[in-house]
């Protein structure tokens, strides 16, 4: 090689390094399920079974995708949503999941539904380093990255919201007498364990009477009839949609008027209130950390407009109102966030790593106030509440809002 030709490829050379040397983030890295054109994300949903008035979260967040990909996807790229149905069964969770994790090829989980869904794959998708992302159950134990480092919840966590509704009950009802109704697994027993730790030494005198059901039970009536025999006059109310209703119209039926605390899991006016009879469900407290679409005060707000209009559009057979679909969107919309901040890094380990630094984000339909904040030591994405009482129309707010994470 003669000085000349040396001199001519020295820039060529020099360009060549530089490109070698580049960060990382400046280049396209994919895992499982994530193309140029696509990204492929996995839930199961409980669109049979005692828990499917839930089913309507998947089809809520799939109708936010179809919006998003209709408008050129994230990043340039489609969002595909493989959603099954798993029946609230956690063996038919495990099967489904292992389907999408080792025959789909999904990047991560997303928003599976339930906490003993959840509990059944837990270990599972922490030992394959897959994203168990924004798992859609408040059960404390989806916070803990120091032994599982691949789960997130999204929704406030049980345990910091049954201590709100204790607290309440302290400052307003010192000398109540309180029963309990709740589901007979990790779901139910999670926020009796926040409401009694909060009560402090005082739950043994002021709880009377507690009741347990399992899933599989046709109803709870009789649990119903054995809480009122107690004396009772606080009802905690700890179940899921099809119970809840059940025990609302129960108490009603037999004259039972207790001061009754809902569980915001089964907060829904179309899910709950409106089956158990919106006359008997009057009176009712529950926490909440969504806008309601149908207050006359929001209708002119930007946020409410767009979203009934996206509702219209893309999921016209829903309620609007309905909670559970508000839930769908708002849990949708912070994904997109994540999969915005990963770039063109759509590995599982980027996954994560941008799902642990959401700042002060602000998501569409979220009650105002309310910011998501998580970090490698935090993930407990949504941590304010605010109480209110169901007025036989809408959920009317009670105080200010409250920052639960204050009460774990």
């Amino acid at each position: 090689m003669t000085r000349q030709t040396t001199i001519a490829t020295f820039p060529a050379l020099l360009f060549a390094a530089i490109l070698a040397s580049a960060p990382a983030f400046a280049q396209k890295r994919y895992g499982p399920g994530a193309t140029d054109s696509e990204i492929k994300i996995g839930q199961t949903m409980p669109y049979s079974g005692p828990a499917s008035a839930y089913g309507v979260i998947g089809k809520a967040e799939s109708a936010v995708f179809a919006k998003v990909n209709e408008e050129g996807g994230v990043n340039g790229r489609k969002i595909r949503l493989v959603s099954l149905d798993d029946g609230y069964s956690p063996p038919r969770t495990v099967e489904q999941t292992r389907k999408l994790v080792e025959q789909d090829q999904v990047l991560f989980i997303y928003q599976s539904l339930g906490t003993p869904p959840n509990t059944a794959i837990h270990k599972y998708l922490n030992a394959r380093k897959v994203p168990h992302l924004f798992v859609a159950t408040g059960a404390t134990k989806w916070g803990d990255p120091r032994n599982f480092p691949w789960t997130m919840g999204w929704q406030p966590n049980y345990q910091a919201e049954s201590r709100i509704y204790a607290t309440y009950i302290l400052r307003n009802h010192p000398n109540a007498r309180i029963a309990i109704l709740f589901q007979n697994d990790d779901y139910g027993k999670d926020y009796v364990h926040g409401f009694k730790e909060a009560l402090g030494d005082k739950a043994q005198r002021m709880i009377v009477a507690e009741a347990s059901y399992e899933v599989t039970d046709p109803t709870v009536d009789s649990q119903i009839v054995t809480l009122q025999a107690s004396g009772a006059d606080v009802f905690f109310n700890v179940t899921t949609p099809k119970f809840a209703a059940q025990a609302i119209r129960k108490a009603y039926d037999i004259g039972w008027k207790p001061l009754h605390i809902l569980n915001l899991v089964s907060a829904s006016i179309a899910s709950v209130l409106q089956p158990a009879g919106l006359e008997k469900s009057v009176g009712i407290i529950s926490a909440q950390y969504w806008t309601d679409p149908s207050d006359p005060s929001m209708k002119d707000d930007p946020e409410v407009r767009a979203y009934l209009a996206w509702a219209k559009k893309y999921l016209p057979d829903a309620d609007p109102a309905d909670p559970f679909v508000i839930y769908g969107y708002a849990a949708a919309h912070t994904l997109l966030h994540v999969l915005r901040q990963c770039g063109d890094d759509l590995t599982r380990e980027n996954v994560m790593r941008q799902a642990a630094n959401l700042r002060n984000l602000e998501v569409p339909m979220l009650l105002p106030g309310i910011r998501i904040n998580t970090s490698p030591t935090d993930f407990y994405p949504i941590e304010q509440l605010q109480v209110a009482r169901f007025d036989g129309k809408h959920w009317v707010p009670i105080g200010e809002l409250i920052d639960a994470s204050r009460n774990r």
